[in-house]
C-alpha cells in the first residue's frame, strides 16, 4: 500500500512539473538568448563555470523539442541537450523555455556595442557600463529563487556553488560594479 502511494506521488509531482498547460515556446525552434555552458547533455540555469564544461553562445540557432522532469528538451547545432530548470521552479516551464529560446538572435542587438562590451560578452564576463540585455547575453538569467526581480538593482550568480558575485546596477540600468572577492572578480568581470 506505502508503495503505491509513493508512486502515485512521484507521478503526480512528475506531472506537476510538465503538464499540458507547458507550451512549447513559440517559436520553438530560433536563437539561444546567452552564453551557456554544457557538459556535452545537460545545461543548467545556474550556468557554472565547472571543469569539463564548455560556452554555447549566445545567438546559437536552438530548437525546443519537448519537457521532461524540469527539464526543457532541445537541440542546439543538431546534438541533444537538456536545459535543467534547477533553480528557478518558481517559473513554469513555459516562461522558462521562453527565456532561453528566443526568435530573434540577440548578437543583431550587440553589434551595436562597443567593441569592448562585444569582447566582454563573447568571453562571458561583465562590465561597468553593460546594459541589462547584455549582462543577460553574457552571463545568462540570473537564477529566479534568489533574483525575483529583474528590475532589481542588483543581480546574484555564482561561478561555482560557492562563488558568489554580484551585478549592481545604477538608475539608468547599467552595470554600476562587480562585487566580488578579487580573485573571483578577475574571473568574472572587465572592471
Amino acid at each position: 500500500m506505502l508503495a503505491r502511494i509513493a508512486i502515485a506521488a512521484v507521478l503526480a509531482a512528475s506531472a506537476a512539473t510538465a503538464s499540458a498547460a507547458d507550451q512549447l515556446p513559440d517559436p520553438a525552434e530560433g536563437y539561444l538568448c546567452c552564453n551557456m555552458r554544457t557538459d556535452g547533455h545537460w545545461i543548467s540555469d545556474i550556468n557554472y563555470d565547472a571543469s569539463g564544461k564548455h560556452v554555447i553562445p549566445a545567438g546559437t540557432p536552438v530548437k525546443a523539442t519537448g519537457f521532461g522532469r524540469w527539464r526543457v528538451l532541445v537541440e542546439v547545432d543538431g546534438v541533444k541537450e537538456e536545459l535543467g530548470n534547477d533553480y528557478s521552479r518558481d517559473l513554469d516551464m513555459t516562461t522558462f523555455a521562453k527565456r532561453y529560446v528566443v526568435a530573434e538572435d540577440p548578437t543583431k542587438k550587440l553589434a551595436t556595442a562597443s567593441p569592448k562590451i562585444r569582447e566582454a560578452v563573447a568571453t562571458a564576463r561583465v562590465m561597468p557600463g553593460m546594459t541589462r540585455e547584455q549582462v543577460l547575453m553574457s552571463l545568462g538569467y540570473p537564477i529566479a529563487s534568489e533574483n525575483p526581480q529583474l528590475e532589481a538593482a542588483t543581480w546574484r550568480y555564482w561561478q561555482s556553488s560557492f562563488a558568489e558575485y554580484q551585478v549592481v546596477f545604477d538608475n539608468a540600468g547599467r552595470v554600476k560594479e562587480v562585487v566580488a572577492d578579487p580573485t573571483l572578480k578577475r574571473l568574472v568581470s572587465d572592471e
